[in-house]
């Protein structure tokens, strides 16, 4: 089949709920509905954690960042990094394997590489996300940075898919793929159980319109997005509305700003610990 039936096919089994997932993403999410569990106690959470090493490795990076250490006391062990980190974050982390897990199927390795810059792309929109919702947008910073996690999980998808239909994703300038990615985000949404407020930033990210003072969590991924180093692989680039950047100049100096970066660099490196299998 063309691309474009590729595309309506995907688009339409997403539609219909027909979602694939790797082994390995259904391992997680298993973990997560565990995880979820009004009754998982301390106890509960630190067996779980413990049975998954990338996990585990990560939740005590992510307790010895900046974000969760303020007085330099390092932590040694997955308790101690579980009840630092807290509930919230600890899914977060859950949720971040499973979507680090999409490009573990991947063979081709272009789109092995495309995944690897998403990868990239989405810890640093993560981090700088939690950092601006603190500092600027005051929004929840651990509801920022899960959405900053999960933002992409609807290109994620389509790199998987691809591997099936080669040339799939290639020099998309009619825009089919994101047409495409719009209907597979909300399923696979749905089925990353996201919550409400979480799942319509999401949703809503693509043609967002940064407002000013920036209030949102919407304002919060769309300021993450706009500093963000690493570009997403899949999106074509645009030019910035002209209120944006500039209109920021008008919350935090130059200095706050490049604190900000700083801070985000500093948690992306412990969020991102772990690598394509």
């Amino acid at each position: 089949m063309n691309r474009i039936e590729a595309f309506g096919y995907i688009a339409a089994q997403a539609a219909r709920g027909d979602i694939s997932f790797p082994t390995s993403v259904n391992a997680v999410l298993r973990l997560q509905r565990a995880l979820n569990e009004p009754d998982c106690h301390l106890e509960e959470a630190i067996r779980l954690v413990l049975g998954e090493p990338q996990l585990a490795a990560r939740t005590v990076a992510l307790a010895n960042s900046s974000a969760f250490n303020a007085g330099g006391k390092p932590i040694t062990n997955v308790r101690a990094a579980v009840t630092r980190v807290g509930y919230r974050n600890l899914q977060m982390l859950v949720a971040s394997l499973a979507v680090r897990q999409f490009g573990s199927c991947i063979q081709d390795p272009d789109l092995r590489s495309k995944a690897e810059q998403l990868w990239e792309h989405t810890v640093q929109v993560a981090a700088l996300a939690q950092v601006f919702a603190r500092r600027v947008t005051f929004v929840n910073p651990d509801t920022a940075m899960f959405a900053g996690i999960v933002h992409e999980i609807g290109a994620f998808y389509l790199l998987m898919r691809a591997d099936e239909f080669p040339g799939l994703l290639d020099d998309d300038e009619d825009r089919w793929g994101e047409l495409c990615e719009e209907v597979v985000t909300r399923e696979v949404g749905r089925r990353l159980s996201l919550p409400d407020p979480v799942a319509e930033a999401v949703f809503e990210l693509r043609g967002g319109w940064l407002h000013m003072p920036p209030t949102s969590l919407l304002d919060t991924l769309l300021l993450a997005n706009l500093y963000a180093s690493i570009p997403s692989p899949l999106r074509i680039e645009e030019p910035l509305p002209d209120h944006s950047e500039s209109a920021l100049d008008y919350l935090v100096d130059e200095a706050t700003l490049h604190e900000i970066i700083d801070e985000a660099t500093e948690l992306s490196g412990a969020m991102e610990q772990a690598v394509l299998v």
